[in-house]
This record gives structure tokens, sequence and C-alpha cells, in this order.
């Protein structure tokens, strides 16, 4: 019963999108009322949250009889995972996609009144086409709600990585409000070509909406490294997977689009189109790599028959905005010059250089896929290849971006300016080049981010002294948590020490002046999962002494076993102890002792990074700009002016 509600909900909910967009459609062409369309959008929200709540039902019921529930559930599985399981399949994280999809159209639908109506009901028209598609993707081709028979009498549970570490009940959820809202830029972008105000204020419409999303994906991405560094064990937090660089492209790519529409700069049309298009672009490749099968990946799906259709839909986020922009002849520049040395120059700057980060990451996580189809061997890209290629431009995106906003106040004191944090960038590899010799990569990510982050605490007390209430400061808060983060890399892998070695109980192993001895090992066996653990006394550089017990555990039901490393922070860092093997009689274990200083730095600089974006939407929101009704001989409804509008 259960089953046929749910299909039935996705069906309507596939039908009342497609009204959604139609009714827009016929909005932004004759104008009049859109109350019907907004109407249908509501619709086609309810819908997907019915289609939420029946399968969240139906795993805390544990109704082996949907399909889903049959994969992913089970008996022993703990109420928040049952809960979180929802997106621990593909089936089911398709339906929190949609969720999360109708509530940003639902959402947009409200600001009707607020923007030009033509070009807010093509961008609804875009956004809402692109919720049918996902509608009949899941309805057609990932329906959770499909029947078992026989109706087994348990089920395996979630993926056991998933079931490790409670930020898998976040991570997703926040990476998908990251993608999807992106389609917001892209679907005001696509109107502003079909209705050629590519030159006006779209950019500033859609610039709450992108911090948003971009807020959203940074958090999404960060915890995504924090869950990787906790549970699998092998004490990194980024191996430049293919799936990890799929979150990675459209938040660079959106960092791009935040620096072209900002201010003055936003008056550059071109990079604004083709930056919110390329954005949405490279979500749906993303979707792509991860539900197609494509790449073998810790956090990919497995095979599914969605590939050919997600490929089809990148296709035309790719064709549809090309062929537009073909039939407008173009954008239409901004009047005006630009300084040699501006704050605009310097905008323009980070996002070429965004870019082209983005195409070497982008060529390294595809090209195995276009040698394997053109009939070439499966050639894998390691991390050598973006350390030499990706890496050095984003010191060199440091080092810009610490210049950008000495610039804003150009004048005679701006060298002046220049030179303190130049100063404290060659102090910085004095001292650290003396002191510890940690490579060249590494200092020069030490020296770029003490250049950031003192001309922006420079920037900062200006700010202050001069406005109170510290405009722009979401911007300073997200490029300093940028910069401490770059620290925080940089810190860990140049100085990360590692050692591993049999141990028997009472034995001890050192890594500098840290060390772990084996105290005892412990055997256990609950339904669905066995496990055992080593315990053993940790004794800090910082000459702190706990327990670690850093534990392997087997499910049978998904013939999976999983290490779950012990993590010990101190301020400066982090005793990381894996156990990796256990003698049959439990008398020796073969453990991993690593050292990794300065990776507090990472998390405290995404929280900040997430933070400055968060602050900076909320700014954006209050200076959102109005409608603006130029005058139109055709309808009442709002069409390009004849004039060029500063944006």
């Amino acid at each position: 019963m259960l089953a046929e509600a749910g299909t039935a909900v996705l069906a309507g909910g596939m039908l009342a999108a497609t009204l959604s967009t139609l009714l827009w459609l016929r909005t932004a062409l004759f104008g009049g009322s859109s109350r019907p369309a907004r109407f249908a959008t509501t619709a086609t929200l309810a819908a997907a949250v019915a289609g939420c709540a029946l399968l969240e039902w139906a795993l805390l019921r544990h109704d082996f009889s949907v399909r889903f529930v049959a994969e992913n559930g089970g008996w022993g599985v703990p109420l928040y995972y049952t809960v979180t399981g929802l997106w621990a399949g593909l089936e089911g994280s398709l339906l929190l996609w949609l969720l999360i999809h109708c509530g940003y159209t639902w959402w947009l639908s409200r600001y009707a009144h607020r923007h030009p109506p033509r070009l807010h009901a093509y961008a609804m028209v875009v956004v809402s086409a692109a919720g049918t598609f996902f509608f009949a993707l899941t309805h057609f081709a990932a329906n959770p709600f499909g029947e078992v028979f026989p109706v087994p009498p348990d089920g395996p549970g979630p993926n056991p990585l998933l079931q490790q570490h409670p930020a898998m009940g976040l991570h997703p959820p926040l990476l998908y409000a990251g993608y999807i809202g992106l389609v917001v830029p892209f679907g005001f972008a696509v109107a502003a070509l079909i209705t050629g105000r590519t030159a006006h204020d779209w950019a500033r419409i859609v610039r709450p909406w992108t911090l948003f999303a971009w807020a959203a994906l940074t958090a999404g991405i960060g915890l995504g490294a924090w869950w990787s560094y906790t549970v699998l064990g092998w004490g990194g937090y980024w191996v430049w997977d293919p799936v990890e660089n799929a979150s990675l492209l459209p938040w660079l790519t959106a960092t791009a689009f935040l620096h072209t529409s900002f201010g003055r700069s936003a008056a550059r049309p071109t990079w604004n189109v083709l930056l919110a298009c390329a954005s949405f672009a490279l979500v749906l490749l993303g979707t792509f790599l991860t539900r197609s099968g494509a790449v073998a990946s810790v956090h990919a799906f497995t095979d599914s028959p969605l590939g050919p259709m997600l490929l089809g839909a990148v296709l035309l986020a790719v064709v549809v905005p090309t062929v537009l922009f073909g039939l407008r002849g173009g954008t239409r520049p901004a009047r005006g010059r630009t300084a040699a040395l501006s704050t605009g120059t310097a905008l323009l700057a980070n996002a070429v250089i965004l870019l082209t980060v983005t195409a070497m990451v982008l060529i390294g996580t595809v090209f195995p896929l276009l040698s394997d189809a053109l009939g070439g061997p499966w050639t894998a890209v390691g991390p050598a290849y973006y350390h030499r290629t990706a890496v050095p431009l984003a010191v060199v995106l440091l080092l810009v971006m610490g210049v950008a906003p000495v610039l804003r106040s150009a004048g005679r004191g701006t060298y002046r300016r220049l030179a303190v944090p130049a100063g404290a960038a060659l102090a910085t590899v004095a001292a650290a080049g003396t002191l510890s010799r940690p490579g060249l990569p590494a200092l020069a990510a030490f020296a770029a981010a003490a250049f950031v982050l003192t001309g922006l605490a420079g920037q900062f007390a200006r700010r202050v002294r001069r406005r109170p209430r510290a405009a722009g400061l979401g911007g300073l808060l997200a490029h300093a948590g940028i910069a401490v983060v770059a620290l925080g890399v940089a810190g860990s892998a140049a100085y990360s020490d590692s050692v591993e070695r049999e141990l028997r109980v009472g034995e001890t192993l050192r890594l500098g002046a840290t060390s772990v001895r084996l105290v005892e090992i412990r055997r256990d066996a609950d339904p669905g999962v066995m496990s055992v653990d080593a315990r053993l006394r940790l004794v800090t550089a910082a000459g702190h002494e706990r327990t670690a017990s850093p534990t392997l555990r087997y499910y049978p039901g998904r013939d999976t076993a999983v290490t779950v490393p012990e993590v010990v922070s101190d301020p400066l860092r982090d005793s990381y102890v894996t156990l990796i093997a256990v003698a049959a009689d439990s008398t020796s274990a073969t453990v991993r002792l690593a050292v990794n200083p300065l990776v507090g730095l990472l998390w405290a600089g995404g929280l900040l990074t997430t933070a400055g974006g968060v602050v900076a939407m909320a700014g954006a929101v209050r200076r959102r700009p109005g409608v603006r009704r130029p005058p139109d001989r055709r309808t009442a409804v709002d069409a390009a002016p004849a004039e060029r509008t500063p944006v």
C-alpha cells in the first residue's frame, strides 16, 4: 500500500512540475497573473514533501516490502542512521534532491513581485523545467517505492561507512543545498539571455541566492573532508577523488561568479552569464559522475540506468545557453575604462585564475573517462598531477586575494599598505624556513596566507574605524577562512609523519614525542556487526595521557569491513591511531600511529569561510534591488530597457 502511494506521489509531482513549467512559460510570453503558476509550484513542493515523508515512514516502520527499505534498512540500524538512511542510497538521495530543489523553486516563486516580471517568469521556467527532469528521472529510472516479493525479514542497513559519523546527517543535505541552489543563477542567466537583459541587474538579484548556495556547498565540502578524515582511517581528508573534485568544480566557478558580479565588476555581463551557466552545468556533471557508475569512488553510488539521461542533461545545460548567447550576438560590455591596477582588475584576475584551476581539475577528473570512451587504456590521474597544476595556481590565487581588498581604497597609500603584508610574508618564510624547513610548496603557501591575513587585518581595522557597522565583513571573513585553510593544508602536508608496526600486548610504538602502548584487545558481536578494538594508552606530544580505542568492524549483511580510527586533537596537532589488523589469538595487533600538525586549522578555516558566506548573504539580502519596470510597447510585462543601467 505504501509503495503504491509513493509511486502515485512521484507521478503527481512530475505532472505538477510539468504544469508549473508551462504556466510560468505562459506568464513569460503573455503576461498576466502568476498566481496559477505559483499554485502549481506549491503543489510540486507538496509532492516532494509527501514523497520524502512516505519513504522516511517506510524506513522507520521497517517496511521491507518497499525495495529501498529492503536494500538500505535494517532492524539493527540505530534510529539516527535509519533517518539519515533516506540519502544513503541512490533513489532516496534523489528524493532529497527533489525536496531541496522544490523548496528553492517555491521560495523563488514568492519573489515574483520584487523582480522584473518577464525575467523572473523565464527564470522560473528554467528552474521548474529542471525540477520536471529530476521528477521524471526519479519516477521512471530510480523509483524508491518499488515493491519486493517475497518480503525479506530484515535488510542489510545503509552502507557501513555512512553509519560511523554523525556528520553524515548534515553532509549530503548541505552539499545538495549548495548544488541545487546554483540552479537559481543559472535560471536567471538563461532568462537574461532570452530577454536581452544581460547587462542589467539580474546578477544582483541572484547574489543572495548564490551566496546561500556557496555557503552551504562550502560547509558540505568541509564536513565531507572531516568525515573522510575521521572515518576512512587513512589519515587524510582530500585525495583528489573524482567525486570530491565534482563538488570542488562548481564551488570554484560559483566563487568566480561572486567576484565578477561584485560591485562595479558586475558590469561584465559576459563573465556573469558564462560563470552562472558553467556552475550549474558542473553540478549536473558531478551528478552524472556520482550516480552513473562512471567512476569508482567511496563517495559514488553503484551502476545505475541514470547515466545517459544525466549526460543528456549536462549537454542540454551547455548547448542551450551557448545557442542563446550566439543568437544574442554576445553580451554588451559595460562602458568606461578600468584602471590598470584597481579592485576590478584584481577581481577579474581572481576569476581568471579560478577558471584556470577549474580547467585543470576538470581535465584530471574526466580524462580517464574520455580515454576509456575513445578506446584507450584507463589512465588514472593521481594527486601528483593536481599538486603540479592546481596547487601552484591556488598559491597565486591567495596572493591576488590579498591584493584586491587593498586596491579598493587605492590612492597614495596603496603601495605602503601592500608593503606591510609583504613584510609579514617574508618574515613568515624566514621563520618557517629557518626553524623547520618544510619545503618550497609549504613555504609559498605560508607566505601567501600570511600576506592575506595581514592585509585583511589592516583592512578590517580601517573599515571598523571609518564605518562602525563594518560593511563588507562577510568577504573579509571568507577570505580569512580560506587563508587559514591554506595554512592547515600546507602545514599538515609538510609536517605529518606516521609509523606502522605489529605490537604485542604491553609493547609501545613511538613517533617523536608521541607514543601508544597496547593494553588489550577486545572482541564483540552484536546483531548485524562484529567488532574488535584495541585499547591503547596514548601519550601525546603535549604530554597528555589518555586511552585510545581504534576499532575494526565487520558488517556481514554488506560483507564489508570498516576501520574506525581514534583521533585525539591538541591545539597544534592531531594524534591519529588506526587499527590495521589483529591476530586470531588476540595477542598482537598491527597499529598505525600518525601525527598530523595543524589539521585543526582546516576545520576552523572552513567554519570561518562558511560564516563569511552567511554574513555576506545577509548583507546582500538587505541590499537586494527592487523591480525596475522600463516601458514596453508590446505588453504591460517587463522587457529590456533601452539604455544600459549600471549594476
